[in-house]
């Protein structure tokens, strides 16, 4: 049963004589990553020509997989030294992966996995930040606090501890130089961006800055764990009638805008069906209660948990898990709220797919920006052929998960093959985060019907006056 903290504390602010001095250190200034992203150029540079010097002596055949593996490789060490520097380039190596429009598949396969590769600092660091921002020694915050991380993501890690009465609580840690090396950063990465994304991604123009600018949002926005919180709260109170979905609660006491405290659930990952199995608990089951709460979040509140790969997502551990079984939804970092008139651009885009009509259908497009100046044209006739082609697939609310996720491919075919058409990040983590979902289900149990189950909050969702 969830323990929630009376409140009446203020969330701690560190005095910033506290703070460390990290502003005109080697990381704060960009020598460090400069540094990482020189060397790990100058290797892949070296290797490219060696490896293009050994290409001379082999046949065609073997010539191409060679090159093939090499691209692989340079792609792993790209990932690996985005994954070491954390922060944001980890966080622009997970962006880019979303951007169909702009990198090849190969890129983004490798740079999506980031999210699994990114090292752990040693606890006595993490033990600094803690004490420095909560003020206290950690004996005297906590009763233990585990040394070990249950996770490391790109801005922060996980450790497991106890509070003095015995509450067991995650405790959420950001790294310590983020914030002071948040310009140098950000200006590197802009300078990755410019090499990596193609000039004319997808043979049209890609408005790099728009995309930076979207990006350096919502890093910010991360890095700043009273935000969390506070979207953490607005989803919890928002889902507050479905008794089957958790959303830890914060501990405002023991948070700060760099460390985030909540109540800590033992569970197992929605994902692994051998332990679902072990504990009685039907998949489908769970699957029903992820596709509710997701279809909700999405449809009719416009503010989504948009982080949903499996070690976000698990079930309680409790003795009534497989009767009733309570999803636990953790880390609110990447969450969106969908601005009223893209809100309302999409509900308008809907009725026009939903009614066949092209031109409708592409005029929304155009009031969502995206499409290119110059381009509406083009991308005015891929969008023509691709309603042409769904045709015969029968009406859109009838389809099943499998035809959705057909239907999924083809847009990201269209949004990697069409000059001048590019979404805003906002709505393509939307759209992830609903394709994930319908993947998700055919996973977990192909018998439900994942799509037929958010159809209802679809339609309210389509009922909403602008």
């Amino acid at each position: 049963m969830e323990t929630r903290p009376s409140g009446a504390q203020a969330p701690v602010q560190p005095t910033s004589a506290a703070r460390p001095a990290f502003r005109l250190s080697p990381r704060a200034l960009g020598l460090v990553q400069a540094g990482v992203l020189a060397r790990l150029a100058l290797a892949m540079a070296w290797r490219e020509a060696w490896g293009r010097l050994g290409d001379l002596f082999v046949g065609s055949r073997r010539r191409e997989a060679r090159r093939e593996a090499r691209r692989v490789r340079q792609l792993e060490r790209v990932a690996a030294a985005l994954g070491r520097l954390k922060g944001a380039f980890a966080k622009a190596g997970q962006f880019a992966a979303l951007r169909y429009d702009v990198l090849p598949p190969q890129v983004r396969t490798r740079l999506a996995e980031l999210q699994d590769r990114v090292p752990p600092l040693p606890a006595r660091q993490i033990r600094a930040v803690v004490e420095r921002e909560l003020g206290r020694p950690l004996e005297a915050l906590f009763a233990s606090f585990d040394p070990k991380p249950v996770g490391a993501a790109s801005i922060a890690q996980v450790h497991r501890a106890t509070l003095p009465d015995g509450r067991e609580v995650a405790v959420k840690v950001q790294y310590p130089w983020l914030e002071a090396s948040l310009g140098a950063d950000l200006f590197l990465a802009r300078l990755m961006v410019r090499l990596w994304t193609r000039r004319r991604g997808a043979g049209g123009p890609v408005d790099r800055g728009r995309l930076f600018d979207e990006f350096a949002s919502g890093l910010r926005e991360e890095l700043d764990f009273a935000h969390e919180a506070q979207v953490a709260r607005e989803i919890a109170l928002n889902l507050a009638d479905e008794p089957q979905i958790v959303v830890p609660a914060v501990h405002p006491e023991l948070s700060t805008r760099r460390v985030l405290t909540l109540d800590y659930y033992r569970g197992i990952r929605v994902t692994d069906r051998a332990g679902l199995t072990r504990a009685g608990i039907d998949p489908a089951a769970v699957l029903e209660v992820l596709a509710r709460a997701y279809a909700r979040q999405v449809f009719v509140d416009g503010l989504f948990h948009a982080d949903p790969h499996p070690g976000n997502l698990f079930v309680a551990d409790e003795p009534d898990a497989a009767s009733q079984p309570r999803v636990v939804f953790v880390d609110f970092g990447l969450s969106k709220r969908l601005d009223p008139a893209l809100r309302a651009a999409m509900r308008r885009g809907v009725y026009a797919l939903l009614q066949r009509d092209a031109a409708a259908f592409l005029a929304e497009m155009d009031a969502m920006g995206m499409v290119a100046s110059g381009r509406r044209e083009s991308v005015g006739s891929a969008v023509g052929a691709m309603f042409e082609r769904i045709a015969g697939e029968g009406a859109p609310l009838a389809l099943g998960p499998g035809q959705v996720l057909a239907l999924k491919d083809e847009a990201k075919e269209l949004l990697a093959s069409t000059p001048g058409l590019q979404l805003p990040n906002d709505l393509l983590l939307w759209a992830k985060t609903l394709s994930y979902l319908i993947a998700l289900g055919q996973d977990m149990a192909p018998e439900v019907d994942v799509v037929r189950l958010a159809v209802p909050y679809l339609l309210r969702f389509l009922a909403t006056k602008d």
